[in-house]
């Protein structure tokens, strides 16, 4: 397994690192041991945010004890100085540390800077004073505000969607991140779901030798997977070249990411699935998808109200009431064609 250093952070650690986000879902004790084994199988870097739910309170029960042998990230979606610290020691005391590895503005929509009136940066920059933090990152959905943070040279790291269905925006700024020695940290090398080959995804990522992949994981099935790769790290060889090529013909483009970032729905659609059905009932083929339950949760799409909120909420800047039409309508002639409920 690549070993890369993080930017400007100098932080180094394997190209397989850990995406918190999942283990909320997951029970505290089993939380703890998948923590536990990832870092006994050699993972070095987790990242979780404040914003996922009781996730922090795992990571610092499962490395008490022990934390100068791991790099924690975590993240403020605070949108004033005040909520910026209360965030910061809310997270200090779920993860039962003095300091942080890298601390991240989450989610942003705007690159703070030293004197644009918000004191966000002053903040962060304070928080590093302090010792609370040891590095400035921000992430981001649009790639306008990823460019942006990264030409600034103001943060040491950016966290940004990334996978084999990349475009080459997405591919420029992996490029401008190494120019300007910011740590790229990829979310979502899974498009939400949507890629099924984990083999062929750590391939993908190999080829970037600056890029450091965050699974998310949630169950110890999933986390053998990534802990295989440690000693068989899959090459980017032509068959699997010729995987991801027909998987981009087939996925690339505008479909949901299943970010959630949209919701809630006024009519209490749930967004991040219905709007990516079509995919996932052929991609993911489970007879639970065609089920009552979800057949009225795709009903729900025709009360849209048509508000707009979830586009002007999207990071992807999708036309989400247009995609999700689309996916009722495919939806009711999947369920027309399978009675049984059959995939």
């Amino acid at each position: 397994m690549h070993e890369l250093t993080l930017g400007k952070t100098g932080i180094k650690t394997v190209q397989n690192a850990f995406g918190a986000l999942p283990i909320q879902r997951a029970a505290k004790e089993d939380a703890i041991r998948i923590l536990r084994k990832a870092y006994d199988g050699g993972m070095r870097y987790f990242d979780t945010a404040r914003a996922y739910s009781d996730s922090e309170e795992k990571l610092g029960e499962a490395f008490e004890g022990m934390r100068d042998k791991v790099f924690i990230a975590t993240k403020t979606m605070a949108k004033n100085t005040q909520q910026f610290w209360k965030d910061l020691d809310t997270s200090l005391s779920m993860l039962k540390t003095d300091y942080i590895d890298v601390y991240q503005f989450h989610c942003a929509e705007t690159v703070y800077a030293p004197g644009d009136g918000s004191g966000m940066y002053e903040c962060m920059q304070e928080a590093k004073a302090q010792g609370k933090i040891r590095h400035i990152g921000i992430t981001a959905h649009k790639i306008q505000v990823a460019y942006d943070a990264v030409k600034s040279d103001l943060y040491e790291t950016m966290q940004f969607p990334f996978s084999y269905l990349a475009g080459e925006k997405e591919i420029e700024l992996v490029r401008l991140c190494k120019e300007h020695n910011v740590g790229f940290v990829c979310m979502k090398g899974l498009a939400g779901g949507l890629i099924n080959n984990s083999r062929a995804a750590m391939a993908f990522m190999s080829q970037y030798e600056n890029a450091l992949p965050i699974w998310g994981i949630q169950t110890e099935a999933e986390l053998d997977e990534w802990l295989a790769f440690m000693d068989d790290t899959p090459q980017y060889t032509g068959e699997i070249r010729a995987f991801v090529e027909q998987e981009q013909k087939e996925l690339a483009g505008n479909f949901c990411r299943g970010c959630g970032y949209c919701e809630p729905c006024p009519v209490g659609i749930v967004i991040h699935q219905c709007a990516r059905m079509s995919l996932m009932i052929r991609r993911s083929p489970s007879a639970g998808w065609l089920g009552k339950e979800w057949q009225e949760e795709m009903a729900k799409i025709e009360n849209c109200l048509h508000c707009s909120k979830c586009m002007s909420h999207c990071p992807y800047e999708l036309n989400t009431p247009e995609l999700l039409a689309a996916n009722l309508k495919d939806y009711k002639q999947v369920i027309a064609s399978n009675p049984q409920g059959n995939v």
